[in-house]
């Protein structure tokens, strides 16, 4: 027994060890820990099952990160500890400029609505709402990645598979953490900068640069009372980090722009500076641009890009931020038959976006162009003369279009509060001999504040509706709120004015309110039946079953106040609700244990059942897998899982809920001719269009609805003035249906102690897929099909025309969008993981671990008659944003010496190259021998080496140095970026070390 004991502990043992930490002492008691993970019960907790029984082995790959392996990495937020594992995409959302701070959880690149995050086995919150965040990084034992479907045990979400954290609950005595780490830079002279010194924008000076400081405390006290039955624990924890803007970085000093395919590159600009752009709206002069001269007189000059400003210059590489984690945890064993449990986290995130202050241009509201009168005071006569024409002096009003940018006064901000509490309890215990329940329940409510402000259009129109009362210049309106005149027709005029700064912004912050609720009951019951002698002839475990029941109910609510009503969107409040009954039943099967050809074979399944009450169909969810040792050296594992995912509350309202708009961007009816060239009629002044064929066949457009006649018809171009009209919505959302699959093997040769590893092939497969889907989408597809399933998505007026008011529910003349049903998804590839303990003698330990990935299929179908797309390796366009590389690798080396006090952790970072899909050569990745590119088609493989020093000083204190980026490796930099998935800044944020090596401080101690 023994020997298979040992066997099934190495199995699952292995999963939890792959990305251990740096210290092998530190991993020894990991790997007692995590083996025996509830020593009271003799069970241990294997995620991706409901059932805890005695040396239990997962059929189902499972990669682990130990709690002394988030401190090697210095990890401040838990992002940065998953970031690292091959199966998870990359993201950033406490650092890039345009997140709103909350972290969610990607799995195989298949998107966070499609990854179950639990806490000790239970939902953390809302899909839509929660921030993996709150989870405090000091507390943590371990985090277990399951990749692969698991809605049969856990519900839906977990289609592309589960992130477990499991909290040190259980702590006792006193434990205090602190942790600094901060970015050591050099920057130098490259691309950008050569680019940016063009436009005389600021860059950052060479060399040595140190910056964005981060700081996590915490403080976690535990006690056990009445012989230990009872046990009280509470924990608190403060993070706070410095902004690093853009211009911190030589790589950022500016965003590449690339117009043309390898064309030159230059800079983007804005019109927005503090020499002030001007441009009348009427008269004769009406849509000239101009600039206040920069010597300072009052006169004008044309607009020129030389003296555009930099619009990216203060925004956020790191986000400056600041976070309070606090919660507790208590149990008490009333007997055997109930012990009374209860968790409270609570966390509040304060974060910004920022920006240049600046007067707005008029089309950024809805009111139309602001107005000046043509005897303004601070107009000097040629500007009037040039503003206002024949009516120049007098008090006429006339349009005009004004862009200005402060200095010297704060920046503006988009700010984000987010707050969440998260309560978990339950009863559980022993009912009957070898029968265990626990009936418990979540409630999480996480709520998020979204702060903007910019100026009121009003208070711009009160600022220049001005009048000079003997040589004294003051407003006409709005004096009561301390009205401040605005002078628009000298450069700098906005330098260090507060005042008018004040008046136009100071206390224009709108804010919208989002809160999403999650209340969650669960009763489980689980019995092993070899208790009772039920269990197969050639087995010693007998069969195991655990039975289920579940409700949840998500909602939805979010109301705004008038400020934002009236500047940012009118949108109605909403309130947001569906709920869910499931049934589950849950079996582990021993078949055979030590015998020939079989140490192992034993076969698990489950079954769920539920019902939304948003969809009116009952669908299930359903696994099988199986396990076989021929030997105790290896072992075989396979699984096949059947995962449906419903739509979340806001994919729901998504689908249903029916909108229109204006398709405001250059969108031409696929039917409608082309427009070759304009050009001006002498006689009549009116632009004169030469026409080209439609780029929708004849074919494409009779799918449309569209008559024969009206083909290549000018009538059906879009109106310039407004546009064509689209309907969002109007669809029912069914659950998207994912089958997983896997496939492993497990070696542990007994000739090599110590060694083991393990080779996992995963197939997902992800049918009826939910996602949002634009015009666009369906445009394009119906010039490449024909297919009614793109082209039933036009809904013509009786002419034929695509435009509508869209204030008037219109019944016709639009183009639909909206989250649907689409055809297919996929994740194929292998995980491979392996560790290696060598026992040195009186020279220490080396301790070896290894976790990797090859993705050989990552892409989408959008229709059965449509070609796959396949994403490995590629980036950029058709629908490839995630920069997934076909291999990418952990491998980290530990050294620790016989006694313990010092340890070195050398981590190996592998990131394969990626392609430009420009370049791939796939028809179906958009690629053709026009847009092969001999620029910018491809980012080499990326190696980062990490660095941590441990220092055990006493029994109760540690000292920890670590180095990430030791080599300080800049990241790779492509034009265009903000139009690349989530690269910004002119690299891949998420996926790269964009600031550069980072050197961290950390201690933990004892009392």
């Amino acid at each position: 027994m023994k020997k298979l004991n040992a066997l099934l502990l190495s199995s699952t043992c292995f999963a939890v060890l792959l990305a251990t930490p740096a210290m092998a002492q530190e991993a020894q008691q990991d790997t007692a820990e995590a083996t025996t993970a509830s020593q009271d019960s003799g069970a241990i907790i294997v995620t991706g099952s409901r059932i805890t029984r005695p040396n239990a082995a997962a059929a189902s790959p499972i990669t682990s990160v130990t709690s002394e392996a988030i401190r090697a990495q210095a990890a401040v937020n838990i992002e940065e500890v998953l970031n690292r594992i091959p199966s998870v995409a990359p993201d950033s959302q406490q650092n890039y400029q345009d997140s709103d701070g909350r972290q969610r959880i990607k799995l195989r690149n298949l998107g966070f609505e499609r990854t179950l995050i639990l806490v000790d086995g239970k939902r953390l919150g809302t899909m839509n709402g929660l921030d993996a965040n709150m989870i405090p990084t000091a507390l943590v034992s371990r985090v277990d990645v399951l990749t692969g479907g698991a809605s049969a045990v856990y519900g839906s979400d977990a289609v592309a598979g589960v992130v477990n954290f499991i909290l040190d609950n259980n702590f006792e005595g006193i434990q205090a953490n602190a942790n600094y780490n901060f970015y050591a830079h050099e920057n130098k002279a490259g691309l950008v900068s050569q680019v940016a010194k063009n436009y005389g924008f600021a860059q950052p000076a060479q060399g040595l640069t140190t910056d964005g400081g981060r700081v996590d405390l915490s403080l976690t006290a535990g006690k056990k009372f009445f012989d230990g039955r009872m046990h009280v624990s509470a924990y608190v924890d403060y993070r706070k980090a410095d902004l690093v803007p853009y211009s911190a970085r030589e790589t950022s000093g500016c965003q590449l722009v690339e117009g043309t395919k390898d064309g030159p590159l230059s800079c983007s600009i804005s019109s927005y500076t503090g020499y002030g752009y001007v441009s009348p709206q009427s008269g004769p002069n009406a849509g000239n641009a101009y600039l206040n001269n920069p010597n300072g007189t009052r006169t004008f000059v044309p607009y020129s890009t030389a003296l555009a400003a930099n619009p990216y210059d203060g925004y956020s590489f790191q986000r400056k931020n600041e976070r309070w984690n606090a919660g507790g945890f208590a149990s008490f064993e009333i007997s055997d038959a109930a012990e009374v449990y209860a968790n409270a986290m609570w966390f509040r995130d304060k974060s910004a976006n920022v920006y240049p202050a600046r007067v707005y241009s008029s089309t950024a509201y809805s009111d139309g162009p602001y107005q000046v009168r043509c005897n303004n005071p601070y107009m000097s006569a040629a500007q009037s003369t040039a503003i206002c024409g024949a009516a120049a002096g007098t008090s006429t009003f006339v349009p005009i279009e004004l862009r200005y940018r402060f200095t010297g006064v704060p920046d503006l901000e988009d700010r984000y509060v987010n707050e969440g509490l998260r309560i978990t309890g339950g009863v559980r215990g022993e009912f009957a001999k070898g029968w265990n329940y626990d009936i418990g329940g979540v409630y999480a409510r996480n709520q998020q504040d979204t702060s903007w402000a910019g100026p009121l259009y009003d208070r711009v129109n009160n600022a220049l509706n001005v009048v000079s009362n003997n040589g004294v210049i003051s407003c006409v309106n709005d004096v009561a709120n301390g009205c401040v005149p605005f002078d628009p027709f000298s450069a700098n005029s906005a330098t260090n004015n507060s005042t008018l700064y004040n008046y136009l912004v100071a206390g224009t912050y709108g804010t919208s309110t989002t809160t999403n609720t999650l209340y969650n009951g669960i009763a489980t019951i689980q019995g092993d039946l070899g208790t009772y002698g039920i269990k197969s002839p050639w087995a010693d475990q007998g069969l195991a079953i655990a039975f289920g029941v579940e409700y949840r109910e998500d909602q939805l609510k979010s109301h705004a106040d008038q400020i934002w009503r009236e500047t940012v969107s009118n949108d109605a409040d909403r309130y947001l609700a569906q709920h869910v009954w499931e049934g589950n039943v849950e079996l582990q099967a021993p078949i055979i244990e030590h015998k020939p050809f079989a140490d192992l074979l034993q076969f698990n399944g489950a079954y769920r059942l539920s019902k939304y009450s948003s969809n009116p169909d009952t669908f299930s969810t359903w696994k099988a897998e199986a396990v076989w040792a021929p030997i105790q050296d290896i072992t075989f594992r396979a699984s096949i899982n059947r995962a449906q995912r419903a739509p979340t509350v806001v994919e729901s309202f998504q689908g249903s809920n029916t909108s229109y708009g204006r398709i405001t961007t250059a969108y031409n009816d696929i039917c409608a001719p082309t427009i070759v060239s304009t050009s001006i009629d002498p006689v009549t002044g009116q632009p004169v269009n030469v026409y080209g064929a439609p780029v929708g066949s004849r074919e494409a457009c009779r799918a449309t609805g569209l008559a024969d006649n009206l083909y290549g018809s000018a009538t059906l171009l879009c109106p310039t003035d407004v546009g064509c009209t689209y309907r969002a919505g109007g669809f029912t959302v069914d659950p998207e249906t994912a089958y997983t699959k896997t496939f492993g093997v497990v070696l542990k040769p007994r000739f090599l102690p110590g060694l083991v590893l393990s080779a996992d092939r995963f197939l997902i497969d992800l049918n009826q897929s939910i996602g949002y889907n634009d015009y666009a989408y369906f445009s394009q597809g119906c010039v490449q099909t024909a297919d009614p399933f793109f082209c039933s998505m036009f809904v013509r007026n009786t002419n034929g025309t695509l435009s509508s008011d869209p204030t008037a529910n219109p019944t016709t003349g639009f183009i639909r969008q909206g989250t649907t049903n689409y055809y297919k998804s996929k994740s194929h590839g292998w995980d491979f993981q392996g560790q290696y303990a060598l026992q040195l003698g009186g020279a220490g330990r080396l301790d070896f671990d290894f976790a990797g990935t090859l993705t050989t299929l990552a892409g989408a179908q959008d229709a059965s008659f449509l070609a796959e797309r396949n994403c490995v390796g590629y980036y950029g366009g058709a629908g490839c944003g995630q920069f997934i590389a076909k291999w990418t690798h952990n491998l980290r080396g530990t050294w620790t010496t016989a006694d313990q006090f010092f340890s070195a952790s050398l981590n190996w970072r592998h990131l394969g190259p990626l392609t430009r899909t420009s370049n791939s050569g796939e028809t179906s990745l958009g690629a053709d021998a026009s847009s092969v590119r001999s620029t910018f088609y491809r980012i080499d493989a990326y190696d980062y080496f990490d660095l941590a020093l441990n220092f055990r000083v006493q029994k109760g204190f540690s000292f920890r140095i670590a180095a990430n980026n030791i080599l300080d490796k800049t990241p790779p930099v492509m034009p265009n970026s903000y139009d690349i998935g989530l690269s910004r800044a002119n690299t891949i944020s998420a996926r790269y070390d964009s600031l550069g090596r980072q050197i961290a401080f950390g201690t933990t101690i004892n009392f």
